[in-house]
């Protein structure tokens, strides 16, 4: 199998540490590079949203978007990070809320890298980091006791968020307030597949 990938980015980072937990090996990472207005060298050919991660397995056609990628290598390895139902229901809504969160982070960064400066609209930014914050209460309060139960995607879903947010928007102090998903967090980063997995550049 082969992964498009980029060190940088928080789905991609979903992924990656799923094949760590998981134990996957034989996986080729390919980096590559691109922004919404070029490119680059996005696997456009694979996906035609042009978007990472992006999985080539050994037989069949790429598989895109990091929730379905993470449902068939979690049901490949039979890791178990998608429990059942009724638990499951749970466990997908954290992952969403956690890739929301990513979402928005993601689109503030390019709103100030790709955007030129004299087009930047800061209310659409605040906008973003509005739908950051409320999904952050939401985890510290309706999701904790999830977030402290049996290790599936939704745990790593948010730890990969949460980390995104330090790695991208670190003054914006998403801890503030925030004391049981703080303590949560400093936690989960300790486990071997975050620190292998820690974004870099």
């Amino acid at each position: 199998m082969k992964l498009f990938s980029s060190a940088t980015s928080p789905f991609v980072r979903k992924v990656t540490t799923l094949i760590h937990e998981a134990g996957l090996t034989g996986i080729e990472f390919l980096p590559v590079g691109g922004t919404p207005v070029d490119p680059g060298t996005m696997p456009v050919d694979q996906n035609p949203l042009g978007k990472i991660p992006c999985l080539l397995p050994d037989d069949g056609p790429a598989l895109y978007d990091s929730r379905v990628i993470c449902r068939y290598l979690d049901s490949l390895s039979g890791a178990g990070l998608y429990p059942a139902a009724p638990r499951l229901w749970d466990t997908l809504v954290v992952e969403a809320t956690a890739d929301g969160i990513m979402e928005a982070a993601v689109l503030m960064v390019y709103e100030t890298r790709v955007r030129p400066e004299d087009r930047r609209h800061g209310p659409w930014v605040e906008g973003q980091w509005a739908k950051i914050a409320r999904a952050l209460d939401a985890l510290e309060s309706r999701w904790i006791d999830h977030l402290a139960g049996p290790l599936d995607m939704g745990q790593i879903a948010v730890g990969c968020a949460l980390e995104y947010l330090d790695f991208r928007h670190a003054a914006r102090g998403w801890r503030e307030g925030r004391p049981r998903l703080t303590a949560w967090q400093r936690a989960f980063s300790a486990r071997p597949a975050m620190l292998a997995t820690a974004p870099v550049g």
